[in-house]
């Protein structure tokens, strides 16, 4: 069971918020992975909810289809902007947790909003993030993913699976089989059989940062519920990639915002 980090004030107009503390820092070693319980709170993620079922429709959307062919919905953002899904993925509460988990500077190295409706959303197969990001120029795994529940994530509608503690295996060999990167079965077979199995069930604005290591999946969705999730994925500074393979993540200066940003920017913008 992951810990539940230690909750500090901050300076930001009263804006709490958890803060990794040197334990929380030895759990994400050890397993790969930390939970933080409500690190944004419900208005919040309507405010994200309400403009994500305005514009993310048509074009804006990708199609993965998983080994049996159903649909995973996916937009995707391939640097920070300043709108309200940059609002999350600048915002200090994630980006100085994840600067204290890797040891260093960040940037944002890709942003996502997965979107497995009811009844239809795809399954995500075993893999690594790191798999596919060591091909596209990144020599270090100091890299992570900050995934933050939009919706709530159960068994039934298909919530994240990892392997605790199998991000200590190191980066295993992946293939493409129809529109996902699936890491190698034999490998994934041993994993299963080493490594505690863990669902990750969430509620809207809990958030899981997890090592690129680390090995994840999902079940396709057959409730009645829809399941989406916002994933921030970061980078080190020093491990921008040496060499530029995709749109993504390339090295941009990250500008940091408060706390209480996605408020102010909801304000303004009428969310």
């Amino acid at each position: 069971m992951a810990t539940k980090p230690e909750v500090r004030a901050t300076a930001d107009m009263g804006v709490t918020y958890p803060r990794f503390s040197a334990a929380d820092l030895a759990t994400y070693n050890s397993k790969g992975f930390l939970i933080a319980r409500q690190l944004f709170a419900s208005d919040e993620m309507d405010c994200m909810k309400r403009e994500a079922e305005r514009n993310l429709t048509g074009a804006a959307v990708l199609k993965k289809a998983d080994r049996a062919g159903n649909p995973v919905d996916l937009a995707m953002w391939n640097r920070p902007q300043d709108d309200i899904y940059g609002m999350f993925s600048r915002n200090e509460r994630v980006v100085k947790n994840v600067e204290t988990l890797l040891g260093g500077e960040v940037y944002l190295y890709s942003a996502k909003m997965i979107m497995k409706n009811a009844r239809e959303g795809g399954a995500w197969e075993w893999h690594q993030d790191y798999g596919y990001w060591y091909d596209y120029g990144c020599l270090l795994p100091s890299m992570l993913s900050c995934l933050i529940a939009v919706d709530r994530a159960t068994r039934e509608n298909g919530c994240l699976q990892v392997l605790s503690g199998s991000h200590a295996m190191g980066r295993v060999n992946h293939d493409r089989i129809n529109e996902q990167t699936m890491a190698n079965p034999e490998h994934v077979e041993a994993a299963i059989a080493r490594f505690p199995l863990v669902y990750l069930e969430l509620e809207p604005g809990d958030a899981v940062f997890f090592h690129c290591n680390l090995l994840h999946r999902s079940d396709a969705n057959r409730s009645d519920h829809r399941r989406w999730n916002f994933i921030a994925s970061y980078n080190t500074v020093e491990n921008q990639p040496y060499k530029r393979v995709r749109d993504y993540g390339n090295y941009e200066p990250l500008m940091q915002v408060p706390a209480n940003a996605i408020r102010e920017f909801a304000t303004k913008c009428g969310l």
